[in-house]
């Protein structure tokens, strides 16, 4: 878990106050890849509106308001003003969290104080990261709950759903078989120009 700058509104605000966020969560498995997830409490990635203002692309609605507090499409309005969270209410009370335990628990800066910190420099931000390790052992029937946890996982693919990261891998395998990673000209361009080129 880890905040960063206020670049999000929190449910019903209308200004950055919040980080984008993120939380990770793995569980090992012994047959298969780790169920891994990563995501910003944020509707969406920060990167995702920078990358739509490069490619000129409207956003979703739902992902930002502009300066005054307003829904917008246009990214570049959404960079001026502020992202909203995932899932209304309960982004936000999430996000929340992830400010507080990952900020004032551990003695660092919230998104907030961060982007104060920043003092528009553009800086990355400056900000506490919470990691949490948990010992199975320490529960005791460790077998047994690595049973119902493979159960429980297995299940998705009998419903046809897939587990997070699935999509991931089966893009880094086709990177790998290919020899090559697809990127827009406009993102090579950029890509050239900071290597000096």
């Amino acid at each position: 878990m880890t905040p960063s700058h206020a670049w999000v509104a929190p449910f019903g605000g209308t200004q950055g106050l919040l980080g984008t966020n993120p939380l990770a969560f793995a569980w090992p498995r012994e047959n298969a890849p780790a169920y891994v997830f990563d995501f910003a409490t944020s509707a969406v990635a920060r990167g995702e509106i920078e990358l739509h203002h490069r490619e000129d692309r409207p956003l979703q609605p739902g992902w930002a308001v502009d300066a005054r507090g307003e829904p917008t499409r246009d990214p570049a309005a959404a960079l001026d003003g502020a992202m909203l969270t995932f899932g209304g209410h309960k982004g936000s009370a999430l996000s929340t969290m992830i400010e507080l335990l990952a900020g004032p628990l551990i003695g660092d800066l919230t998104s907030q104080q961060s982007q104060t910190f920043d003092a528009g420099r553009g800086t990355a931000p400056y900000h506490g990261e919470l990691v949490l390790a948990i010992d199975p052992q320490a529960f005791g029937a460790a077998a047994a709950d690595r049973t119902g946890a493979e159960q429980l996982l297995a299940s998705f693919a009998e419903q046809g759903a897939r587990l997070p990261s699935q999509h991931r891998r089966a893009a880094r395998e086709r990177t790998r078989a290919n020899g090559y990673v697809r990127m827009n000209a406009a993102l090579v361009a950029e890509l050239q120009a900071l290597a000096g080129g």
